[in-house]
């Protein structure tokens, strides 16, 4: 959809001057970038909104970064907004985002510090920035290239829920004859599930979480591959064990899906972490007491192979993603 292919990627990536202070530089796979500030490291990510319904966006613009920082284990503390619109925005648009936004960081206990506002000729339609960033102690600091070999894998929610989530708002008819107009009324205000902030706090604070990623764009796909080469290891994944919705099994069938692109589906909120296996009891514990489904789908292996495993037969894992987000969105077969 939007990002660059890898190797356009490690083009930009490589024209970024090293400096001793960035802990954690621009790295592929990694969300957020970590710097030294005294004895302590900075957190800090950015990210763009654009596209989503009107009445969500200034929620998403808050909680898209604030989501990345707290996968590294940081509490997202501070952030800046950009808002940038075509000429003929009017000030209404401005205001309720502006709105919107305040109160997501206010629920976050985010406090917005700067930012900017303009109209510009090119600009077609409201685009949004965020920066957040947070403080965290040095031995706290999680990153996607720490998980380790014989470490589970969690999911915590599901595969899809923001393919679902947004099918359901922006092609109401046809999801009402798919899913049903009640499940299409609580999907179409499931937007929340599109941020992973309290997800990722409760589990870094947990203290036995190595490795976290989100399931965004590219889905469980991507987010493996990244996490794998981050942590130059291997992985083994028992399809019978992620946990895919009923209504992307729905949107499978009725779109024609391969097993391919529902395993890339964007995930949005979805949280990968590598566990230690004596950990399991204890996350299980807390997720449960806090109401939030989790599932064990594989573990990661010192070998650097990527298998799937499906009713007992091994192949390759999926390299690169195939995300049918847009094909779905557009409601065209």
């Amino acid at each position: 959809m939007g990002k660059l292919s890898e190797e356009e990627l490690d083009v930009l990536l490589s024209r970024i001057k090293k400096t001793p202070k960035v802990v954690v530089p621009p790295t592929r796979g990694y969300d957020s970038g970590v710097h030294l500030i005294g004895d302590k490291y900075l957190v800090v990510s950015t990210d763009p909104c654009i596209g989503v319904p009107d009445n969500w966006f200034g929620w998403l613009l808050i909680n898209y970064a604030a989501s990345d920082v707290a996968l590294f284990g940081a509490d997202p503390e501070f952030c800046t907004l950009n808002l940038l619109g075509p000429l003929s925005a009017e000030s209404e648009v401005f205001q309720n985002v502006m709105e919107q936004a305040s109160c997501a960081a206010e629920e976050l206990n985010i406090s917005i510090v700067a930012g900017h506002t303009g109209r510009y000729q090119g600009v077609s339609e409201l685009i949004g920035v965020c920066t957040a960033y947070g403080m965290i102690g040095k031995e706290k600091l999680i990153t996607p290239g720490n998980a380790a070999p014989n470490n589970c894998i969690m999911c915590a929610k599901t595969i899809g829920s923001e393919v679902a989530a947004n099918f359901s708002f922006t092609n109401r008819a046809l999801a009402n004859t798919l899913f049903g107009s009640k499940r299409v009324k609580e999907l179409s205000k499931s937007f929340y599930l599109q941020s992973c902030v309290k997800e990722a706090k409760l589990f870094s604070r947990t203290g036995i979480v190595n490795a976290m990623h989100d399931v965004t764009e590219g889905g469980l796909v991507g987010a493996l591959n990244e996490m794998a080469k981050a942590s130059k290891i291997g992985f083994e994944i028992e399809l019978e064990k992620v946990p895919i919705g009923r209504e992307i099994q729905i949107l499978r069938e009725h779109f024609r899906l391969s097993e391919k692109q529902v395993l890339s589906m964007s995930s949005t909120g979805t949280v990968l972490a590598a566990v230690e296996p004596q950990a399991k009891k204890k996350i299980e514990e807390v997720s449960r007491q806090n109401g939030l489904p989790i599932s064990f789908i594989g573990k990661f292996t010192k070998n650097q192979n990527r298998i799937l495993v499906a009713e007992g037969r091994k192949t390759p894992w999926p390299r690169f993603p195939e995300d049918p987000y847009r094909r779905i969105l557009s409601g065209q077969v």
